[in-house]
Formats: C-alpha cells, sequence, structure tokens
C-alpha cells in the first residue's frame, strides 16, 4: 500500500569525492566513514532525523521537523569547516546540502517522489560548504532560526515544469560569501554552554568535564523555547581564556553556561553559573559535591540537576528583561513570557491579560505553535475557574488551539502536556496517558511534567509510582511552586499513606477548603476524630456549600475504589454528602490546567 506523508527533506553530497577517490580512494573512503561514524550519523540522530539511505558521497534524511532539518544542515556545515580547518585544501571534504519541504511515498524505509526530487535539485542549487532551502522550508524557519536567508529568485531545475524559489542560508556574522540578512527575532533565550574546565591537574577528568558539557547541550536541547548553539561551536573555546561580552556578541546570544569540574581525593565538586551576556553579570550559580564512585552515575545526576534548574533561571532573567520594555517592544517569545506570568497569578483580571497577550504573540507570529498551546492552558484556566461566559464554547476554543499548536509543533512537549491535562478533565485517561507520555520523552526534565505524571498516575490508581514522580519533580525544581506540596499530599492520600499526607498538605501557606477536607479525611482513617472534626468544620466555614458527591463529582479517579476510599474517608470525618445550592465543584481546579512555570 502507498503511503504518502509530508516531510522535511535533506539531501547531502561530498564536493569533489571522485577528483577524491581517484587521488586517494583508500584514505577517502575511510575518513568518510570515520566522519559518519564520529560526526554526521550523530549529529543527524541529535536532531531526531532517519537516514534513508547513504550511498558512497550521498546521504537522504527524513526529519519529522523542518527546523531540526535546517538546524541539522548549519550544524553539519559547522562541523565540517571546523574538521576542514587543519587540512590542506585539495584533500577537503566538502558538503552541499539542499532541504525541502513536500510530500513524499513511503515504500519500506524507502522514501521517493517530488519532495525527494526538489530537494536533490536543490542541492545541486548549494554552494561547496553551503545549504540552498525551498520556499516552503524558508516560510517556516524564517521568523524562528537566527540565519542570514539570500533569495536567489526563481530557479529552472530538471524534471520540474515551473520555476522553483529558492534560497540560501548563511549562518556566518562577517565573511560569508551569501548576502547577509538581518537575523530573525528568535522565540526564546539563546544560550552559548562554554566547555566546562578540568580544575583537577588529572587528564582522566577531562573526558568528565567534556560528557558533562555534551550532556548539558543535549538536554537542554530539549527544551524548544530555548535556543542553544551547537556542541562543535561551543567547543571551540575549550582551552581559552573567554571574554564572556565577546562571546555572546560573536554568537548572539542572551546568555552564556560555564563551569568547572575539581576532584579533591574521594569526591567531585561541579561548580556552574549562568551570565547574562549583555549585562556580564551573574544571573545564578550553584555548586555540587558527590561522592567520586560512579563517575558516569555522577555525570547523569548533576546533569540532571543543572539542565532542570537553568530553564527556570533562564525564564526568570528573561521576565526581568522584558519588564524593562513597553508592551510594545516586546517579541512574540516575551508576550507569550508575561501571559505565563499573568496566568500563573490565577485571577480573573490576570486571566483576561494573560489572553491579551497570547493573542498578540499569535497575532506577531501565527506559526508560533507554543503560544497557541499556552492560549490554550490559559483558556483551560478560564474553564475550570469559572471566568469563561460559555463554557461550551470555552473548551471548543481550548480543543482548536492544542489543535493548532499540534500541527505546528508536534514536538513541543508544553502541546503534549497541556492535551494531556484537557484528556484527563473530560475523562479520557488513556488519551491523557498517550500524550503525558509523548511529553515525558521530549522533555523529561521539565519539572511541570515530571509532576504531572505523578498527577496522572495518581489519578490512574498508581499513586505510589505517582508519589515518586512528584518527589522527583521537587528533587528537579529546588524552586518549585508551593501547588507541588498539594500533589503529593493527595497522591499519599490515595496511597493510604495518611501521616505523609498530612505532612505535605502541612506544607502549604494557606489552606484552601479542599486542603482541609483532605486533612479531614486524613485524620478520620487514622482514627483522630477531635482533629478531623477542626478541618471539617474549617471546610463549611469556607464553603458553607460543599458536599461530598458533588466534589467527587468533579476528580478524575479512574478505578471506582480509589474514588469510594476518598467518599468514606470524607464521611467518615463528618462531611455532608449532598447540600443545597452551588457546591465545591467549581473551586475545583485541575492542576495541570493551570500549572505554573518554574
Amino acid at each position: 500500500m502507498t503511503v504518502r506523508r509530508l516531510a522535511a527533506v535533506l539531501l547531502a553530497d561530498v564536493v569533489g569525492y571522485s577528483r577524491l577517490m581517484q587521488s586517494d580512494d583508500v584514505g577517502t573512503l575511510r575518513s568518510l566513514k570515520e566522519l559518519h561514524k564520529t560526526f554526521i550519523d550523530p549529529t543527524i540522530a541529535s536532531h531526531d532525523g532517519r537516514v534513508v539511505n547513504a550511498p558512497g558521497d550521498s546521504m537522504l534524511v527524513e526529519f519529522a521537523s523542518v527546523l531540526n532539518a535546517v538546524q541539522c544542515a548549519v550544524e553539519l556545515q559547522k562541523g565540517m569547516e571546523a574538521h576542514n580547518a587543519p587540512i590542506a585544501e585539495d584533500r577537503r571534504m566538502q558538503l552541499r546540502i539542499g532541504i525541502n519541504l513536500g510530500d513524499v511515498i513511503i515504500e519500506g524505509d524507502e522514501i521517493f517522489g517530488d519532495g525527494v526530487n526538489l530537494a536533490a535539485r536543490l542541492e545541486g542549487l548549494a554552494e561547496a560548504g553551503g545549504i540552498c532551502i525551498s520556499d516552503a522550508v524558508h516560510q517556516h524557519v524564517r521568523q524562528k532560526l537566527p540565519l542570514g536567508y539570500q533569495d536567489i529568485g526563481q530557479q529552472h531545475v530538471k524534471n520540474f515544469a515551473e520555476p522553483v524559489r529558492a534560497y540560501r542560508v548563511s549562518w556566518h556574522e562577517e565573511g560569508s560569501r551569501l548576502t547577509a540578512c538581518k537575523p530573525a527575532p528568535v522565540e526564546g533565550p539563546s544560550i552559548l554552554v562554554l566547555p566546562f574546565t578540568n580544575m583537577s591537574g588529572e587528564a582522566d577528568q577531562e573526558f568528565f568535564a567534556d560528557g558533562l558539557t555534551e550532556d548539558i547541550i543535549t538536554e537542554l536541547s530539549r527544551f524548544r523555547h530555548l535556543l542553544i548553539i551547537s556542541r562543535n561551536s561551543a567547543f571551540k573555546f575549550k582551552g581559552k581564556a573567554v571574554d564572556v561580552r565577546q562571546v555572546a556578541r560573536e554568537f548572539r546570544v542572551q546568555y552564556v553556561v560555564e563551569g568547572s569540574v575539581r576532584k579533591a581525593g574521594n569526591r567531585v565538586r561541579v561548580t556552574v553559573q549562568l551570565i547574562d551576556g549583555e549585562a556580564d553579570r551573574h544571573v545564578w550559580a550553584e555548586r555540587y559535591d558527590r561522592q567520586l564512585e560512579d563517575i558516569f552515575a555522577i555525570q547523569d545526576e548533576v546533569t540532571t540537576a543543572i539542565v532542570a534548574t537553568l530553564p527556570g533561571r533562564v525564564e526568570a532573567a528573561t521576565r526581568e528583561r522584558a519588564a524593562r520594555k513597553t508592551t510594545d517592544n516586546m517579541v512574540a517569545y516575551e508576550c507569550v513570557l508575561a501571559g505565563k506570568v499573568h496566568h500563573h497569578h490565577s485571577t480573573l483580571a490576570d486571566n483576561a491579560a494573560a489572553l491579551r497577550l497570547l493573542d498578540r504573540a499569535i497575532a506577531l507570529d501565527p506559526n508560533y505553535g507554543h503560544a497557541h498551546a499556552w492560549k490554550a492552558c490559559t483558556l483551560g484556566q478560564a474553564w475550570v475557574q469559572g471566568y469563561c461566559e460559555d463554557r461550551q464554547a470555552t473548551m471548543a476554543a481550548i480543543a482548536e488551539e492544542l489543535q493548532t499548536a499540534l500541527r505546528l509543533d508536534d514536538n513541543d512537549s508544553d502541546v503534549h502536556r497541556i492535551l494531556a491535562a484537557v484528556k484527563l478533565t473530560v475523562g479520557e485517561h488513556d488519551k491523557a496517558a498517550y500524550h503525558q507520555q509523548r511529553a515525558m520523552a521530549l522533555n523529561p526534565n521539565d519539572d511541570l511534567i515530571v509532576v504531572q505524571q505523578g498527577e496522572l498516575l495518581t489519578w490512574l490508581g498508581q499513586a505510589e509510582e505517582g508519589i515518586r514522580c512528584i518527589e522527583r519533580a521537587m528533587r528537579l525544581n529546588p524552586y518549585h511552586p508551593e501547588r507541588f506540596w498539594n500533589h503529593l499530599g493527595r497522591a499519599h492520600f490515595v496511597a493510604r499513606q495518611y501521616p505523609q499526607a498530612i505532612s505535605a498538605f502541612g506544607r502549604i501557606t494557606a489552606l484552601d477548603p479542599l486542603h482541609h477536607a483532605f486533612l479531614a479525611g486524613c485524620h478520620a482513617q487514622l482514627g483522630d476524630v477531635a482533629a478531623a472534626r477542626l478541618h471539617c468544620a474549617e471546610v463549611l466555614k469556607r464553603d458553607p456549600s460543599f458536599a461530598v458527591d458533588a466534589y467527587l463529582s468533579t476528580l478524575h479517579y479512574k478505578r471506582a475504589e480509589d474514588r469510594e476510599h476518598h467518599r468514606e474517608a470524607l464521611l467518615k470525618a463528618g462531611l455532608p454528602p449532598s447540600a443545597v445550592g452551588p457546591h465545591a465543584a467549581e473551586m475545583v481546579q485541575p492542576a495541570s490546567l493551570e500549572s505554573p512555570a518554574a
């Protein structure tokens, strides 16, 4: 059966390969194989590309994301430049790359069709060491990647009746043979991670410092709102004294990460700092001391700790930048950032302000998937809190925004996180689990995704696993919102771990009626009648119309036994099963729909 799909297709070949083979066939073949093994194939894999075919000196690669395809191509060309620098000019291997976005035909593992054919023609239009893209690719990336784009006009190419518009891509600040274009504004903060310095004086610690740097770059790249400079570009500074401001200007980045590794006895100390490249001031710094037992386990642990904390610190610093600007000067990303801040305040006025900012971000860039995702999240908050006049229309708008976000960027972890929350809210547990797993696969170091994993597992009847996830989210983000304690308390309650639940709820500064209801149920299950009655009184004092059955109807338990356990605990505490008038249902919030950013 013939299957078609839209795909980004990258086609590359080695310039002058026949000449190189004539001169030294064994050496040329060995060099090309080594390049594929150590650089080309890993770079493609890191951008989620699939090598469809790689005969001899050419390769055909498929990407689900056109952004990934172009970023991969640029990284390949930058890496080849670095590789070729010490090699005599007549022995250099240079790639020529063409990229197209179009329909492809799938037969087994192979792809065919005009989408592939045009990529081949664009590759022929590229210069040695250059990249040529189609108009379709240019439309998708021009506002998203800070590159130069030279319009080379309509091109008549073989086997295409109509001329095709093409663009050459430049990533050089100066000295490029291509027309220098003003870079498009990026959607989020840009970061350069400098190679960590080995302060131990021991050569065998060098691999640890390098591995730590590479892991941090790789894991930070999972955060779709961050632009991370590639490993090859970053490592050109290895072993060199660096002027942070100069480096930030050279790479046009807002932030620079630098760090060091020092071994002392049986311990290793890693320091890391985040620097505002424009102001040359420290935004955040941390130190990690670990026992030197399993060096690779330490590398993983420290990488996770750094990567989990950095995006939140970057976002906080960027909020400060945005706050110093007038709204008229904000770019789309800053509108989204400001919208998130209002969203997290969770008031009627802030919700309306967040929606205005998100609408403006979408007006500035209709293809900004992350803005559509957060608009859906904010509409979800309005739906949950009762801020909307027409709940049915609002839910329809949420679904529409999420479908748009999904179409624009299926690899945005936030899109899947919010979709999981919406599916849970309407009782579609299996679909919620699917989107949650996608979010986890895309970004396992995002504390909001990890804590939601714990929430969902609790609703599905796997509370003990949920507890582990929520506790991991707390470790990932030491600055986590207070609401994480609510999620942990509820998970302990569902797991019948009442003392732990009481302890978790006790960490919340201002208890609301639902917190008191949980505490009443916990104390009742432990046989502490006086404490249970005290919390019951607090529930009814704050919400005289609270009713157990109305409240439970708003919760998302998949298993009937979990719902019944909750009901029994609340009734045992002395809360009324039913009441006349408005109930607490309107107060219950599916936490993921109002999830504040770290």
